[in-house]
């Protein structure tokens, strides 16, 4: 899977028709007009929030678009016109109104708009009126972005700062302008990160960006756990956190407690929305407030009850299975209280048998192990590497019987299936093969949080004896920046099933 990365690209306006009497003063300033076209750096004023509004940037007294950000210029012939016809109205022939502002325009140029181009071309009750008015039925459009919308239809470039691209994104979906609705897809792109991901995101879902919310989602699935922070978690909406807990692709720090964990700090911001403290301090927070939850409702199970049933279905996406296999995680839920019995239980019953399947017969398991039956069912790990140094480690939860033990050395990581029975989980079984399914990812992300290398094995079939190795990965001549991060995802069928899915099964690596 490679990077999610992009270039910013300027995306020229419309030729339209010139509206008569404006050519001669085209003319007399033609050469002397500029806008800009390739943005710099930010300012701090211009930075773009994370709620579901947008903040109003400052403006100077001359109007709404003659303070941009800085950055290079080169002459514009369609500067003239738009300072004429859509600023000063000169000519106009129709006038907009709408939050309480209006606009002198002309029916010529509004016609680029698919919006006018409909309402002016039907038997529309607007369609020989004056003066129009229009309702904005969506909390995003403001009088500013409604202005630079409409100022487009006059001019061949339009800069849009990245805190004003939500609601000039959707004014331009309302207004059906497709150039400036690429142009603010491009900005999008580039300045995904913690502080404005998810209001792109909901934008994206909402204004049909397919795009653009495919790569806000996998910036989350790469950053939610690695730098996950009070901020982002209360942007969160439970659709979206339901959505990346189900997903293997959700890059998890350490083991399937570590989601628990996050899950457990999102519901508390979500029921405390103005809590304010340390990354520290959330966690024992989040634990003080559900114990005396505990204490209130008599051990009765926190999602069973009213405050709690909102938050089922992002609890569900849990994979269970994988946290009760080691005992202090286990103990956490259980003194949490937040999981009813009747989702445990059944899971401890079907695990319990997984292992006795495993250390009490001699089957290796399926042959193929399909793709379809991996993505819901995995164990998910991850970890860290800080540094090009040798390290090894175990991932606690995944046994089954044999003990591995990841190794990373001369930038290639090794999977072995170690002969010592060292305290790793469950007993470590040295009878026979174990075959497993898995999948290995290497992710390395830049300060923002786009990923700057990726390297992906694909599901693959792992079946170790005693003391044997595989190399999984190789990392010469690859351009990898540190800190990188190491993530799998494992599944072990104890016996032969039936396979019901059409996708292809797992491929198996040489020894």
């Amino acid at each position: 899977m490679g990077g999610l990365s992009s270039r910013f690209l300027r995306r020229q306006g419309v030729r339209v028709p010139e509206e008569p009497g404006a050519a001669r003063e085209e003319e007399a300033v033609a050469g002397e007009a500029e806008v800009p076209v390739e943005q710099e750096e930010e300012r701090e004023e211009d930075r773009p929030t994370t709620s579901h509004g947008v903040r109003k940037r400052k403006t100077s007294p001359e109007g709404p678009l003659a303070k941009t950000l800085g950055h290079k210029r080169c002459k514009d012939k369609s500067l003239p016109i738009y300072e004429a016809l859509f600023l000063r109205g000169e000519g106009s022939d129709v006038q907009i109104r709408a939050l309480g502002e209006e606009w002198n325009l002309h029916r010529v140029y509004l016609c680029q708009s698919g919006y006018f181009a409909s309402m002016f071309s039907g038997a529309w009750r607007e369609t020989n009126m004056d003066t129009i008015e229009l309702q904005m039925p969506d909390r995003n459009i403001d009088t500013q972005a409604l202005h630079e919308a409409l100022g487009s239809l006059y001019r061949n470039a339009v800069a849009i700062p990245p805190s004003r691209v939500v609601a000039i994104l959707a004014t331009a979906s309302m207004l059906q302008l497709d150039e400036l609705i690429l142009q603010c897809e491009e900005i999008m792109k580039e300045r995904i990160s913690a502080q404005t991901v998810c209001s792109y995101f909901y934008a994206a879902d909402s204004y049909g960006l397919q795009n653009i919310r495919a790569i806000c989602f996998q910036w989350l699935l790469d950053n939610l756990m690695p730098h996950c922070s009070e901020e982002l978690l209360r942007e969160i909406s439970l659709d979206l956190m339901k959505e990346l807990t189900a997903s293997s692709d959700l890059l998890v720090m350490e083991v399937e407690m570590d989601v628990y964990t996050t899950l457990k700090k999102w519901m508390f911001l979500q029921l405390h929305p103005t809590w304010k403290g340390s990354r520290r301090a959330l966690l024992q927070d989040a634990d003080s407030c559900f114990a005396r939850y505990k204490r209130e409702r008599e051990g009765a199970p926190f999602l069973e009850s009213e405050q709690g049933r909102p938050f089922v279905s992002a609890f569900q996406q849990l994979r269970l299975a994988y946290i009760i296999c080691d005992l202090p995680s286990a103990r956490v839920i259980d003194q949490d209280a937040l999981i009813p019995a009747s989702w445990l239980t059944p899971v401890y019953k079907e695990q319990w048998l997984a292992l006795l399947q495993a250390e009490q017969t001699r089957e290796l398991g399926p042959m193929n192990i399909y793709v379809s039956d991996i993505q819901g069912n995995s164990m998910r790990c991850g970890g860290q590497l800080h540094r090009d140094e040798q390290r090894s480690w175990r991932w606690a939860g995944f046994n089954f019987g044999w003990d591995l033990v990841v190794c990373y050395a001369n930038r290639r990581i090794i999977f072995r299936r170690s002969a010592l029975n060292k305290s790793c989980g469950l007993g470590v079984s040295l009878l026979w093969q174990r075959k497993v399914a898995f999948r290995l990812r290497v992710t390395s992300l830049n300060r923002v949080g786009r990923v700057i290398f990726r390297k992906d094995t694909g599901y693959q079939m792992l079946s170790l004896g005693k003391d044997e190795e595989l190399e999984v990965v190789n990392l010469e001549n690859q351009d990898v920046v540190f800190p990188i991060y190491v993530t799998c995802n494992f599944l072990y069928h104890p016996r032969e099933r039936s396979i019901a899915h059409s996708e292809g099964p797992c491929t198996s690596p040489e020894n």
